[in-house]
């Protein structure tokens, strides 16, 4: 199939070259000529503007969006309601809020231009591993589709079936599904993403006592001096714990075990946020995914008022002096 990529970061540029790979036309655009010349050298037919590309498109036309959420989604699918025409179809695979795709696929309808919004999950290593695909929206759109995300997605592979009715939609086990209407799709991905929150907390925490055990304030046959690269090492075979991200922490700690090169100011690109906001709606306790997102925050936060004082109440009710530095 013909398909039209507008954002060639990581994820677009993955995304182009998964799907050149599968024998589909990519007709790509970016703000940088040079990430469009990399995709060109691979099988892509370059545009060097949205209008450009949306010309090299053949009716019914395919766009999909890989740009950060916010404006730079919000401005270009704008753009391209005014360039596409009645059929064509467009498609948003960043993190867009959920309640925005409701928004847009409202005003996209008044021109009878289909929108799905594609939570996407995979990061840098989906052009080889396959893309986790949370479809929402137009269902004739995604069943035209259907070959761009079978493509994308990782496929059965090697891991072990599930035991489903038959009737069950086949695609989930090749690791893409049509969610429901629109926003459902970013909003499995953000509730997913709210999750990683989490596993990645539990794990950091987990690794940091490990990291302490040789602390000098313990008893000393107490103490363990642990390769805490061999333990996520072992972890990873057999383990009930094992998962891409412990495959990636064993990585991490496999070339640093001290880590240096990171300072532990962890961002969050808002997944987390809404996620909380949809528990609180529902009335339904998160309080793990909650302590997930807080940590995040007091770690960008070394020096806040609220550890200070913190410290002070301490002081004034027993006289615990804070430790020299």
């Amino acid at each position: 199939m013909q398909i039209g990529v507008i954002g060639l970061g990581r994820m677009g540029a993955g995304i182009s070259r998964r799907l050149i790979a599968g024998g589909h036309s990519c007709v790509v655009y970016d703000v940088s000529p040079a990430n469009i010349a990399a995709l060109a050298q691979d099988g892509a037919i370059g545009a060097e503007s949205l209008e450009a590309q949306v010309a090299a498109l053949s009716a019914p036309r395919a766009v999909w969006v890989m740009l950060p959420a916010g404006a730079p989604t919000e401005d270009t699918i704008t753009r391209l309601s005014t360039l596409l025409s009645p059929g064509d179809v467009i498609i948003d695979g960043g993190n867009t809020y959920y309640r925005d795709d409701i928004r847009r696929a409202k005003t996209l309808a008044e021109k009878q231009i289909a929108y799905l919004d594609v939570g996407t999950s995979g990061g840098v290593w989906g052009q080889a591993r396959g893309f986790c695909l949370m479809v929402g929206g137009d269902k004739a759109a995604y069943d035209r589709l259907d070959p761009i995300f079978a493509t994308l997605a990782p496929g059965i592979g090697d891991i072990p079936r599930t035991e489903r009715d038959a009737s069950a939609d086949a695609s989930v086990e090749r690791g893409y599904f049509h969610a429901g209407p629109s926003g459902a799709g970013h909003f499995v991905k953000m509730i997913h993403n709210g999750i990683e929150y989490g596993m990645m907390a539990a794990y950091s925490e987990g690794f940091a006592i490990l990291e302490g055990r040789n602390a000098a304030h313990l008893p000393e046959d107490e103490r363990y001096d642990l390769n805490l690269a061999d333990v996520a090492e072992v972890w990873r075979r057999g383990s009930v714990i094992t998962s891409w991200l412990l495959d990636i922490t064993a990585s991490a700690l496999a070339k640093d075990g001290d880590l240096a090169a990171f300072s532990g100011s962890v961002e969050d690109s808002g997944e987390g946020r809404w996620t909380l906001e949809a528990a609180i709606e529902e009335s339904v306790p998160a309080d793990v995914l909650a302590a997930a997102l807080f940590a995040r925050f007091r770690s960008r936060q070394p020096g806040a008022f609220g550890n200070k004082l913190l410290s002070a109440m301490r002081l004034g009710f027993g006289g615990h002096v804070e430790p020299k530095k």
